[in-house]
């Protein structure tokens, strides 16, 4: 009996062995089946290749766009920079600077309320706008042509704003105080 015995186990090692051999090939070949799913819904297999490459091809700038005109291309040039508003205009300046020049403007009076100070330039380099009230400065800026910004400022009393616009290099300017 104690052959029997022994052959026993080593028949249940085998077989143990087997059946733990056929568990881990079924849960391979099961495996091999899935595929992961990202965050964005897309599976594997519809996901970008690593060998796909973007380039965003930036066309270079006219440098005339920077050149300052005059007379009527000035003009036109104002009517593009400042389109009508929805708002009440009160003032709007524009101009030619030579290079190295400062130029000094004044509003017409504005009463108390909020308004818009867009302003814009045309030059190869910065313009400087500096806009006060009676008594303190509202906007001090050197701005980067070619991109228009508008200033929302409170004026608490009736007042007159006073604009000195300079540059370094010959530059167009134009700006407009309306009310919103």
């Amino acid at each position: 009996m104690p052959t029997a015995q022994a052959t026993l186990p080593l028949r249940s090692r085998g077989m143990l062995t087997a059946v733990v051999l056929a568990v881990a090939l079924s849960c391979a070949t099961g495996l091999a089946g899935c595929e992961y799913e990202y965050d964005d819904g897309l599976s594997a297999r519809d996901a970008p290749s690593q060998a796909t490459t973007f380039t965003d091809a930036a066309l270079p700038q006219d440098p005339g766009l920077n050149r300052p005109v005059t007379g009527p291309e000035l003009k036109h040039w104002v009517t593009e920079v400042l389109p009508e508003t929805q708002g009440q205009v009160f003032h709007t300046g524009y101009g030619l600077l030579d290079a190295g020049a400062t130029r000094n403007e004044t509003t017409t009076q504005l009463p108390s309320g909020t308004y818009a100070l867009t302003l814009v330039c045309r030059s190869t380099r910065r313009v400087s706008f500096t806009i006060v009230d009676k008594a303190s400065i509202l906007v001090d800026l050197s701005l980067r042509c070619g991109t228009p910004r508008v200033n929302v400022v409170q004026l608490g009393a009736d007042t007159v704003l006073r604009v000195r616009i300079g540059s370094l290099a010959p530059a167009n300017f134009a700006y407009r105080v309306s009310r919103i």
